[in-house]
């Protein structure tokens, strides 16, 4: 196996506190050989194109080898791609040439499940005292032939499956398929260690964890309470997963420790981590995970991936997490192949692009690292696709009162006049939508206003205000739907910064000192008369104290 250096060691280190992470889901950017399905080497022919976006760090997600019941996130050898998706030579080339364009690669990483299919677990399921009879979270019926306990699977009805050959239950969180590993077995824990080595030595800059909050459960098996508010934010609605108050089948204090060793696994090579964090009270898990320099480097929970958008609401969050932790660091996203598109989810049917202007602005002036999606760049809207074309897991047996996540994953359009906007040249795994053509990034790079190059210019823009990098944020109250508030860095002047979210103009007065100039290159449009900000629909302002 070649030891590839990574890309990390001449930087700071605290380098990705002032990234921006551009996420890659590889079924749906390109695909290079005309199977219908992104791979590995279509990556690697974008690159340029992420980086000229002004991204710096590719995360992508799963390319191992899976039997695909979730798209990559059941895990059949932790070690090897996929050939749906390529070789680890492909994964090799794409490291390469991501180092030579100066971009960091961050790759998922599922540790607390595995696929049904898995070695480990095709051993685990035959006996209760083969070797690794203790790798998954194994448990007896209740007396009457029932479920050990009340836990609940995320994609719906029992976290608990029959299996024969044992005569026990097994535990999962998702899909049947993906049962859950026993992290309560020191062996276990190693294992997965010796995984994350296995792509440090081949030059990964980093990992995001997948559901880093559900590696542990509780040893006693309780049953968990009613939740004392419904969970909207991290399940759908209509999924009784939101019901329960998740004490004992995730986010248990065992994690705090495993993530130490992680940690110091990823210090070893000066790689980062980024934990995606669901649960009840995500903000706490987030300060406790990132907290104190010895867990994860930053986290990002689902508080900003519902439905909920006004400027209270980003606000509340962000003031939340600020208060709950002194040293940690938030990354702030709206949109991942989880969630329905922002601008569908935030704008409605009819969205005006203006809209992912001022999101991706929002974005980049708060604290932490921001983090975008694939396609939210072009204002990609959510695809409404037919009952038919779904594949995701989730979503078929909800629907159609949740539609699941495909429509979020619908692949990138390339070029407009192209056979499936350029993606592939045979039919792909999910149709392109008709509508997503009109965005396709040769049409929006041939527009100035487009926000293809707004994305470009702001993220440049960025880079040359460290207020916005590493300053303390601040909020001034403001009338709906206005955001505001101030960056500030010792040595520096104070950035000012108000957007509005809305769909008519809104006027502002400053209630901090009057005399601020606006700071140009942003590319929002507003105006400033004094201490008096005007932002037209979807406007934005950036000024500097005097």
């Amino acid at each position: 196996m070649p030891t590839i250096p990574n890309n990390t060691a001449n930087l700071p280190a605290d380098w990705w506190r002032s990234a921006v992470i551009y996420q890659v889901y590889p079924r749906s950017f390109l695909d290079s050989n005309g199977d219908g399905v992104g791979d590995l080497p279509g990556i690697t022919s974008k690159l340029d194109y992420i980086a000229a976006l002004g991204a710096d760090i590719v995360w992508i997600s799963p390319f191992f080898t899976s039997p695909m019941k979730d798209f990559g996130y059941d895990v059949a050898d932790y070690c090897d791609v996929d050939p749906l998706f390529g070789t680890l030579a492909d994964f090799d080339r794409l490291v390469a040439r991501a180092h030579a364009l100066g971009l960091k690669v961050m790759i998922d990483q599922v540790l607390s499940h595995s696929a049904d299919n898995h070695p480990w677990f095709v051993e685990s399921r035959t006996s209760r005292d083969n070797p690794k009879a203790d790798w998954y979270v194994w448990a007896d019926q209740k007396p009457d032939g029932t479920a050990p306990n009340n836990w609940l699977s995320v994609f719906g009805g029992s976290a608990w499956q029959w299996e024969p050959r044992r005569g026990q239950y097994y535990l999962h969180d998702f899909l049947a398929s993906q049962p859950d590993l026993n992290f309560h077995n020191p062996a276990v824990q190693q294992a997965q260690l010796d995984n994350l080595r296995f792509w440090l030595e081949r030059g990964v800059d980093g990992f995001r964890f997948d559901s880093c909050n559900f590696p542990f459960h509780d040893a006693q098996l309780r049953d968990n309470p009613p939740a004392p508010l419904r969970d909207a934010r991290s399940v759908s609605a209509v999924n009784p997963y939101g019901m329960q108050a998740h004490v004992y089948d995730k986010t248990q204090p065992e994690n705090i420790a495993y993530l130490q060793r992680v940690r110091a696994v990823l210090d070893e090579y000066q790689a980062i981590s980024i934990g995606e964090i669901g649960t009840d009270d995500a903000l706490a898990a987030m300060a406790d995970y990132t907290s104190g320099g010895d867990k994860l480097h930053m986290a990002y929970s689902f508080n900003l991936l519902t439905e909920e958008f006004s400027a209270a609401h980003i606000r509340t969050q962000v003031e939340q997490f600020e208060a709950k932790v002194a040293d940690g660091w938030a990354s702030w996203s709206v949109g991942n192949h989880d969630s329905v598109r922002v601008m569908t989810r935030w704008g409605g049917q009819q969205p005006s692009p203006s809209l992912a202007k001022v999101v991706l602005a929002v974005q980049v002036a708060l604290k932490g690292t921001p983090c975008l999606y694939q396609g939210d760049e072009l204002a990609l809207t959510e695809a409404d696709l037919p009952f038919e074309a779904l594949q995701d897991p989730y979503g078929i047996p909800f629907w159609p009162q949740f539609k699941g996540r495909d429509g979020c994953r619908t692949p990138m359009p390339w070029v407009a006049g192209a056979a499936h906007g350029g993606f592939s040249t045979a039919q792909p795994w999910l149709p392109v939508p008709p509508e997503h053509l009109e965005r396709a990034v040769d049409v929006e790079e041939q527009d100035g206003d487009s926000p293809l190059r707004f994305a470009q210019n702001i993220l440049a823009w960025r880079r040359t205000q460290p207020q916005l990098l590493s300053g303390e944020i601040h909020f001034f109250d403001a009338p709906e739907p206005v955001l505001a508030f101030r960056r500030d860095l010792p040595g520096h002047r104070t950035v000012l910064a108000a957007f509005n979210l809305g769909t008519e103009a809104v006027t502002f007065d400053w209630p901090a000192a009057a005399q601020a100039a606006e700071l140009t290159g942003h590319g929002l449009p507003a105006s400033q008369q004094g201490a008096q900000i005007t932002l037209p629909a979807h406007g934005g302002w950036f000024g500097t104290l005097a």
